[in-house]
């Protein structure tokens, strides 16, 4: 019995080790932000960019390759559908916390009123207009000073270069989808994440820096752990921020391959790891390959 125990004990650490190592296989390791999606049926190849949200002008980068491989698309997928001219309207009426909550009531008194104050000093204005906003829509104003500089965006700029070629721009998810998203993550550790940020800038500043570093390395899995290591990014939220969309996302992008040849461009973290979307595609059956430079 204790030999039957032993070998079916034996066979099971083999198979999950055979299934860990099949999951590594999946997860990208090559340097590369651009990726071609072909097969199971696909009669046009599709793509795959993974952006940074903001970042300095001196880093910007849009490299011919992309702007080729877009030209071959027939419509432009983004998070967001950033050419719905109702989706700022969509937002404001969307970013107000439940329940009538207050950020003055989420926080100590102290830590309130010097996260007041960095906002008058700092980012030149006042919280109480957003006192019942989610406290991650502050956390976006304060990007800015992290940064240091007035930042472009990769999405307004694709979204412009699909204009200009005349195709559609669409969304893998809505804006009530999305906000509904910072709902799942309690406000009162939203909150605590904004006194954080204020209190470690220098520190912020120094990550966010190696992060553009390894974007302009093209390092998806870098990027990937240095994203689920940060103290200022997911936080213990990686299955409501990153996983969990992930999975949803990939029968939407089945179905838009599946009638045109598209162009994805989502944030760069949401690449890499077994869990990533190449990841989830190459399970699925997919061709997903680095397009060389």
């Amino acid at each position: 019995m204790r030999n039957i125990i032993k070998k079916r004990w034996c066979w099971l650490l083999i198979g999950l080790s055979i299934a860990a190592t099949s999951a590594r296989a999946q997860a990208p390791q090559e340097p590369s932000l651009l990726w071609e999606i072909s097969g199971k049926g696909l009669t046009k190849p599709s793509y795959l960019y993974g952006t940074i949200h903001l970042i300095c002008p001196g880093d910007f980068i849009l490299e011919e390759v992309l702007k080729e491989r877009l030209q071959k698309a027939e419509q432009l997928t983004l998070e967001l559908d950033m050419d719905d001219p109702g989706m700022m309207m969509s937002m404001a009426q969307l970013m107000l916390m439940k329940d009538n909550k207050q950020l003055s009531t989420l926080l100590p008194q102290e830590d309130y009123l010097r996260l007041n104050q960095f906002f008058r000093d700092s980012v030149g204005m006042n919280i109480t207009p957003f006192e019942r906003a989610k406290p991650f829509v502050l956390m976006s104003l304060l990007f800015n000073r992290v940064l240091n500089c007035q930042p472009q965006s990769y999405e307004m700029t694709l979204v412009g270069l699909a204009k200009k070629q005349q195709i559609e721009v669409v969304g893998l998810e809505t804006v009530a989808e999305q906000m509904a998203v910072f709902d799942t993550i309690p406000y009162q550790d939203q909150a605590r994440m904004l006194v954080q940020m204020i209190d470690n800038l220098p520190k912020a500043r120094t990550e966010f820096t190696q992060m553009v570093n390894l974007y302009k390395k093209q390092d998806v899995a870098g990027l990937h752990k240095m994203t689920l290591e940060s103290d200022f990014d997911m936080q213990g939220q990686e299955e409501t921020l990153l996983y969990g969309r992930n999975r949803r996302w990939i029968p939407l992008m089945a179905n838009m391959m599946g009638q045109k040849s598209t162009f994805f461009a989502v944030g760069a973290a949401h690449l890499g790891g077994t869990e990533g979307v190449i990841a989830l595609l190459r399970k699925q059956g997919y061709k997903v390959v680095p397009v060389r430079q």
